[in-house]
């Protein structure tokens, strides 16, 4: 039983470490990828020993033709703290800039990172 669960377990893991995706941008020092088929910013931060990449991601979903949900950031914990979930937040602000799209937050990140933006460009883009 517990081998089972270990292994389901270590699927999992290996499926969300585990990044690939369509399109790329440059934000600050990090390269920051779009997967539009999986709803996903990422960025791939390194490799984890085993060949795996360890990787940050910002979710979002469709919530309306012209509506999206920004649901939530992960950053691995070895790579906090070096503005990886600015430059995930910073591509879905200008996601929403390109496609003409509003959007509810969910994150509390992404929520912090727009109430930190001194221009407060990103309010227009914003569902309260």
């Amino acid at each position: 039983m517990a081998l089972k669960i270990t292994s389901r377990l270590f699927g999992l893991t290996h499926r969300v470490v585990s990044c690939h995706t369509a399109s790329s941008s440059c934000s600050g020092r990090f390269k920051v990828q779009h997967d539009r088929q999986n709803r996903r910013f990422t960025v791939t931060t390194g490799s984890n020993g085993e060949g795996d990449s360890e990787c940050a991601v910002l979710y979002y979903r469709f919530t309306g033709q012209k509506e999206v949900d920004l649901m939530s950031t992960f950053v691995p914990e070895t790579f906090r703290g070096q503005g990886i979930a600015a430059a995930l937040s910073q591509a879905a602000m200008d996601f929403l800039a390109e496609e003409q799209l509003k959007a509810r937050v969910s994150c509390w990140y992404i929520k912090k990172y727009i109430d930190e933006q001194p221009e407060q460009q990103f309010k227009d883009f914003i569902i309260s």
